[in-house]
């Protein structure tokens, strides 16, 4: 089932989904206040980190993860993988510009992770598989997010053509315009990596990402 009114409920279910800022929620129930005022300020996982709350930075992750992830399995089941799509998209959309906050949210890594098990399996084994061995090499989480990103699309054609699978044009373009997305929400990481200041995970001289 698709049409005009379908892809505006599904922009809007997504939207709405991924504007919820759980990392400030959980925050203030768990009586830290406002994640905003920690660290780099943003509402994700890895500055909830920076409260010392390694449960709390999980649960954050976990639910910016599904948010996209639900509403892409929802609209993919009742409406087709490409309506799934468009769904997750706004969910990402939502998360780096909730209109709740201001339109000032997260960098959206975690809502992309989320989305992408539930419209491409090749995308997601691809994203996991980069990430983990370059977070692994350098111990720098922004360089591992942007260089999956980077690959994600052209990796899962890659597979899909490995696999002799079918391409879904809307999937593997959908996913490389989300790619971009994710460098210009990391374009102060980016120009730190460019520089060489960019912190690696658990150095104490890094700085809050910005």
């Amino acid at each position: 089932m698709t049409g005009p009114v379908v892809y505006l409920i599904a922009i809007a279910a997504g939207y709405l989904a991924g504007s919820i800022p759980f990392g400030l929620l959980v925050t203030k129930a768990a009586g830290l206040g406002d994640i905003r005022q920690v660290g780099s300020g943003n509402i994700g996982a890895t500055n909830v980190l920076r409260t010392g709350r390694k449960d709390l930075a999980l649960a954050t992750l976990l639910l910016d993860s599904l948010k996209a992830g639900l509403v892409a399995l929802a609209f993919g089941r009742f409406a087709g993988p490409e309506m799934g799509l468009v769904a997750g998209i706004s969910a990402f959309v939502g998360h780096c510009y909730p209109v709740w906050l201001g339109f000032k949210g997260g960098k959206g890594v975690a809502t992309f992770a989320g989305l992408l098990p539930f419209v491409s399996l090749p995308a997601f084994a691809v994203a996991a598989f980069v990430w983990l061995s370059v977070f692994a090499a350098t111990r720098i989480s922004s360089l591992a997010a942007l260089t999956a990103a980077a690959l994600v699309a052209p990796g899962a054609w890659l597979v899909e053509t490995l696999l002799h699978q079918p391409h879904n044009w809307f999937i593997l373009i959908g996913l490389a315009g989300l790619s971009a997305f994710v460098f210009w929400t990391h374009r102060a990481n980016l120009g730190r990596l460019l520089t060489g200041t960019e912190p690696r995970f658990g150095s104490s001289k890094a700085k809050p990402e910005a």
